[in-house]
C-alpha cells in the first residue's frame, strides 16, 4: 500500500473512532442501526485469519531452510514472549498493590457470567490437548487457532525434507500468502467506516457501563490502563531499541491501522492480517520472520491480558477483604502468564482464562461480575497491547543468528 494513501486512511480510522463514540453517545439508534457496517469489516478481516496463518506459517518454517533453525527459532521466540509477558504481570503486580483500587469498593452484584461458567471445566491439560487436533479442518473452522499453527509447523517442517518434490506445494502456499496479503490492502481502504460503526455500535450498547467505568470501578480501570500504558510505552520499546535498530516512535508510528484495529476488534486474531502488513512493508522487517513470528506471537503472547488478570485478580482479593501474602501473589504471576498463553485471540478470552487465575489462590469465581460490565473496555485496551508486544517480538526475532546469516 502507498504510505501516502496509508496514512490517509489512519486519519480516517481516528476520525472514525472519535465519531462512533460521540455517536454512539448521543445518537445510539442510529449507531445501533449501522453496526451491521462493523460487522462486515470484522468479518472480512476474520474471512481471512485461517488461510492467512496456515500460508505465513509454512512460508515461514520453509523459508528457513535448514529444520533445525525452526527448533531454535520457535525457542527464541516462545521465550520471548515469556519474558516480556512477565514483565507485564509484575508491573500489574506492582500497580495494583500501589494503587489498591478495591479497598472500600462494595462486592454488591456480584455473578459468574454465563461466558465463564460455560469454561469452568476447562483445565491446563485441555489446552495441551488442544495442541493436536484431531481433524484440522474442524479446528479451522472453529477458529482453532493454536492447533493450527501446531500443524502448519510440522507441515512446514516436512516440506523442507522432500526435495523437489515440497517446492510447488510450497509456491502454492507462498501464491496463496502474497494474494491474502493483497486482499489485506483491500479490506483496509474500508477500515474508517467499519471503525466507525463498530466503535459507535460498541458505545452505544454499553452506554449504561460508562457511568461505572468513571465511578465505582474507575480507580480499578485506571490502575488497568497505568500498567498497560507503562507496560507499552516504556518496557516494549526499550526491548525494541535495545534489541534492534528500529527507532520505537517510528515503529509504533507506523503500526497505527493494526492499533486501531486492536482496538476497534478486541482481538489480536482479528487484527493479524493488518499486523502483519503493517510490520512487513511498512516497518520492514523481514518477511521470514514477520510470517513465522506473528502468527504465534497472535496466540500466546498475551502481555496485556496476563497483566489484567493479574490486576483483576488482586482487585477481587481486595474488595472481599482477602489478603493475599507473596507466595499468593508468585501463584498469581505464575498462573496468570501461564493462564495467558492459553487465551484465544478473541474479545473477552483473558475474562475466562482469569478461571485458572482465581482458581489458583482461591477467590470466588462471583467476583468476575464485579468487572464485567467494564471488560468490554478494558478488553480493547489489553487487546491493543497484546498486538504492539507481538510486533516488537517480529523486529527482534528479525535480529537473531537464524535470520541474520544466511
Amino acid at each position: 500500500m502507498i504510505r501516502k494513501i496509508g496514512n490517509y486512511i489512519l486519519i480516517g480510522m481516528i476520525a472514525g473512532a472519535i465519531l462512533g463514540i460521540l455517536g454512539g453517545l448521543y445518537l445510539s439508534d442510529f449507531f445501533l442501526s449501522i453496526q451491521f457496517i462493523g460487522t462486515l469489516f470484522l468479518n472480512a478481516l476474520k474471512m481471512i485469519v485461517v488461510p492467512l496463518i496456515v500460508a505465513s506459517m509454512i512460508v515461514g518454517v520453509t523459508n528457513l531452510g535448514d529444520i533445525t533453525k525452526l527448533g531454535r527459532t520457535t525457542g527464541k521466540t516462545i521465550l520471548f514472549y515469556f519474558i516480556t509477558t512477565g514483565f507485564s504481570v509484575v508491573i500489574g503486580i506492582i500497580a495494583v498493590n500501589i494503587i489498591q483500587p478495591g479497598n472500600g469498593v462494595e462486592s454488591f452484584g456480584a455473578y459468574i457470567p454465563e461466558l465463564v461458567s460455560e469454561s469452568k471445566s476447562k483445565t491446563f491439560l485441555d489446552v495441551i490437548l488442544g495442541l493436536i487436533p484431531p481433524n484440522v479442518f474442524d479446528a479451522a473452522a472453529n477458529g482453532k487457532v493454536l492447533p493450527l499453527i501446531v500443524f502448519s509447523l510440522l507441515f512446514g517442517a516436512v516440506l523442507t525434507t522432500i526435495g523437489e518434490k515440497g517446492k510447488p506445494v510450497i509456491a502454492f502456499f507462498v501464491g496463496i500468502n502474497a494474494a491474502i496479503m493483497k486482499l489485506v490492502n483491500w479490506i483496509i481502504y474500508f477500515a474508517p467506516l467499519g471503525v466507525m460503526a463498530l466503535i459507535g455500535g460498541i458505545v452505544a450498547e454499553n452506554r449504561s457501563s460508562i457511568e461505572e467505568l468513571v465511578s465505582s470501578l474507575a480507580l480499578y480501570s485506571l490502575t488497568v490502563i497505568i500498567g498497560l500504558l507503562f507496560h507499552a510505552i516504556i518496557v516494549l520499546p526499550l526491548i525494541l531499541k535495545f534489541f534492534t535498530n528500529k527507532k520505537p516512535v517510528e515503529y509504533f508510528l507506523n503500526m497505527g491501522h493494526a492499533l486501531a484495529t486492536a482496538f476497534t476488534t478486541a482481538s489480536s486474531s482479528a487484527t493479524l492480517p493488518i499486523t502483519m502488513e503493517c510490520v512487513e512493508e511498512k516497518n520492514d522487517v523481514d518477511e521470514r520472520a514477520a510470517s513465522f513470528v506473528l502468527p504465534l506471537g497472535a496466540t500466546i503472547n498475551m502481555d496485556g491480558t496476563a497483566l489484567y488478570e493479574a490486576v483483576a485478580a488482586l482487585f477481587i482479593a481486595q474488595i472481599y477483604g482477602i489478603d493475599l501474602g507473596i507466595g499468593q501473589q508468585m501463584i498469581i504471576f505464575l498462573t496468570a502468564t501461564l493462564a495467558s498463553i492459553g487465551a484465544a485471540g478473541i474479545p473477552h478470552a483473558g475474562t475466562v482464562t482469569m478461571v485458572f487465575v482465581l482458581t489458583a489462590v482461591g477467590l470466588p469465581l462471583e467476583g468476575i461480575g464485579l468487572i464485567w460490565a467494564i471488560d468490554w473496555f478494558l478488553d480493547r485496551c489489553r487487546t491493543t497491547v497484546n498486538v504492539w508486544g507481538d510486533s516488537i517480538g517480529a523486529a527482534v526475532i528479525e535480529n537473531t543468528k537464524e535470520f541474520t546469516t544466511k
